[in-house]
This record gives structure tokens, C-alpha cells and sequence, in this order.
């Protein structure tokens, strides 16, 4: 068993070195990689085709321009046993972001709750007033929160809340496309780097350029696994090439 088992392995070695011996081999392998690399670039270009500008533009749908806003005001709560009540007949006016009058507005009910139909969705100021309380003014973009809850507390002063959260859409937006681009950017590398094993030139430069293209994924995983069979042939063949020192 044991010379049978030593056969065996000096029969695989001797095949191996057939292999790397044969150009084929070689030349196999930069095709698998320059296939691999391409599946990458087309999912690249996929990603880049989604264009960015109906990722920006979809919230401008009609539907969509204006929002209702609706909310309730409560009293502040004052030891264990009072406050946190609806308070009824609070002006709740609609301001521009600087301060000027739109001239809609509404007073709460006796649950303490208000609502002002279809308010352009850009940031703008709620004044929320009543006699004996603090002045609320609430920044805020119509349509980012479902209902607005407001405190109110006894006093003659003002009380100032910015709920304007910073969207991110634009930044998301970019980081795809970067992604896109880098998607197609390693997959033309690892293109490259299966031309370059195509031709023989120099090994390493191949290889570094082909595993580089390992990362534009390409349908996945059946590009990546298309570079690493090729990677893995074109370094059973390194010495063929005209740039190997060994």
C-alpha cells in the first residue's frame, strides 16, 4: 500500500509539473482571471446605471412634496401627582425658518391635540403659544416625525427645540457611486492582471493585479472563484514567465 500511496504522489508530481510546464496552463488561467475580472466590471457599470439623480429626486414625487403635520401639547410634569395633561387652546402657528408668517395655524382641542394639512417638506419653524406658559418654538422638517409631542411649562420666557435631523441621502448617494466606480476600477485592474499573465510578462505584477481584481465581486462569488482557479494556475506556471527569477 505504502509504494502504491508513493507512486501515486510522485504520478500527481510528475502531472504537475506537466502543467506547469505547458503554456496552456498559463494562458487557462488568464483567461479564467480576465472572465472573472470582466463579471466584476459589468456589476460595476450595473451599479453605476442606477443613476444616482432618481435616488435625489424620487422624495419630489407630488405625493410626497407636502406633509401633514399633527402632534399634541401636554403640561410638564411637576412632582409625582400633577402635570403631563392635555392642554387645550395652545396657538400652534406655522413660521418660515426665519420667523415670518405663512399665515397657517391651528389651536388645540380638548385633548390637547392640533394638525395643519399639507406643509411643504422643507425645515420650518412651530410657535406654540398660551397665556401663562413659555413661548415653544419647535424647528422641525414636516414629514420626518409621525406625531410631535410638546411640553409645556409655566412661565414668560421661551423655549427653543431644533429637531432638524441632517439628511444623509446625499452621502449615501455618493458613497454608492464610489463604491460603483472602485467596483469597475478593480475589476479593469484584475483585467489587466489577466492580460499581463496572458502575455508572461511579470508574475508578480500579475498576481497582485489579479487579486486586487478578487474584489470587484463579480456575480458574487462566481467571479472571485473564476480569479482564484486562474490565480491558482498562472502560479503553477510562474515559471514561465519572462519576469520570474526562479
Amino acid at each position: 500500500m505504502a509504494d502504491e500511496d508513493d507512486e501515486g504522489g510522485i504520478d500527481l508530481e510528475y502531472f504537475l509539473e506537466d502543467m506547469a510546464g505547458e503554456p496552456s496552463t498559463r494562458v487557462a488561467g488568464a483567461i479564467l482571471i480576465i472572465i472573472g475580472s470582466l463579471l466584476g466590471v459589468q456589476l460595476g457599470i450595473l451599479l453605476v446605471s442606477a443613476n444616482p439623480d432618481e435616488i435625489l429626486s424620487s422624495t419630489l414625487d407630488s405625493s410626497d412634496e407636502y406633509s401633514d403635520v399633527s402632534g399634541i401639547v401636554i403640561s410638564e410634569l411637576s412632582g409625582n401627582d400633577s402635570g403631563g395633561e392635555p392642554i387645550e387652546g395652545v396657538r400652534v402657528r406655522l413660521l418660515s425658518i426665519e420667523g415670518a408668517t405663512t399665515g397657517k395655524e391651528s389651536f388645540t382641542d380638548s385633548n390637547g391635540r392640533f394638525s395643519i394639512p399639507e406643509i411643504r417638506r422643507e425645515s420650518a419653524l412651530l410657535s406654540f403659544t398660551h397665556p401663562g406658559n413659555n413661548t415653544t418654538k419647535l424647528y422641525f422638517v414636516p414629514g420626518d416625525e409621525a406625531q410631535i409631542v410638546i411640553t409645556m411649562s409655566e412661565g414668560n420666557g421661551e423655549n427653543v427645540i431644533d429637531m432638524r435631523g441632517e439628511s444623509h441621502q446625499a452621502q449615501s448617494v455618493s458613497i454608492a457611486t464610489a463604491i460603483a466606480l472602485l467596483t469597475v476600477l478593480l475589476g479593469l485592474t484584475g483585467f489587466y492582471g489577466g492580460v499581463e499573465a496572458y502575455r508572461g510578462n511579470s508574475y508578480r505584477r500579475s498576481w497582485w493585479l489579479s487579486f486586487l481584481g478578487l474584489w470587484s465581486r463579480g456575480m458574487i462569488f462566481i467571479g472571485p472563484l473564476l480569479i482564484l482557479i486562474g490565480m491558482g494556475l498562472v502560479t503553477l506556471s510562474k515559471e514561465q514567465f519572462s519576469g520570474s527569477r526562479h
